[in-house]
């Protein structure tokens, strides 16, 4: 069923496919079978979406990452992949270069910059925003309000919770852009992260390790150990 006050300019549509009033699906775009698209959705030239997936009103997929404020040299392929068995929330946008997997959930107003890659079965929360050239391994949930930073690593099966923020840049920006010295953190397979904790730029949280509600993590921090406080210090090993 495609609304005849929809704008589709692609043939590239499966069996079963929903368009509804007011969605606009650009040339080229392809919609595999038992998509649904829901009224004022924006999808581009280059996006490739997959079967079953459940596209919000208001989600723009394929914008292109521009602004005269930017420092830095803006590199993207104009082409998006999102799985199968998908939902993007209301208001939800996702920059052109990016690849999200199977059954994965992007919430209200969530955003995904340039180069972005997330896993299958991922919760990326409402109001998530993930920066340029991140990559989020399969599992992992990240909740409400969190700001992963640019070049960004989280691994598999990783709790990231409400209001954490993240930063790549020790100097604050104040040198411009240098790309040797932006480095966000890492997050390893399995570690969790509690609620309005900050991570500093270049940290490494090793493999199930818990940073608590409220730390400040300025080191890394090793596998397997529970961290407090500002800056985050060791308080236990958790046992196996």
């Amino acid at each position: 069923m495609i609304s005849k006050h929809a704008v589709v300019q692609t043939d590239l549509i499966g069996a079963r496919v929903e368009v509804h009033e007011f969605a606009v699906i650009r040339k080229g775009a392809r919609l595999g079978d038992g998509v649904v698209v829901h009224p004022h959705v924006v999808i581009g030239s280059g996006v490739e979406i997959g079967a079953d997936t459940e596209i919000f009103p208001g989600t723009v997929l394929g914008k292109a990452p521009k602004g005269p404020a930017i420092s830095r040299a803006i590199e993207f392929v104009p082409h998006i992949v999102i799985g199968p068995g998908c939902a993007l929330g209301p208001n939800a946008v996702v920059f052109c270069g990016v690849e999200i997997g199977t059954e994965t959930l992007l919430g209200d107003g969530a955003s995904i910059r340039e180069g972005g890659r997330i896993g299958a079965r991922c919760i990326l929360s409402r109001h998530v925003t993930l920066n340029y050239d991140v990559t989020v391994g399969d599992d992992t949930k990240i909740m409400d309000n969190t700001h992963i930073t640019g070049l960004s690593c989280i691994g598999k099966r990783v709790f990231i919770s409400t209001g954490v923020s993240t930063a790549n840049d020790n100097s604050l920006g104040l040198y411009g852009y240098r790309k040797e010295a932006i480095r966000g953190p890492t997050i390893e397979d399995e570690a969790a992260v509690g609620a309005s904790a900050t991570l500093l730029p270049c940290v490494v949280v090793g493999r199930g390790a818990i940073v608590a509600a409220g730390a400040v993590v300025t080191k890394n921090v090793e596998p397997g150990v529970l961290v407090m406080g500002c800056p985050a210090r060791v308080v236990r090993r958790l046992s196996a």
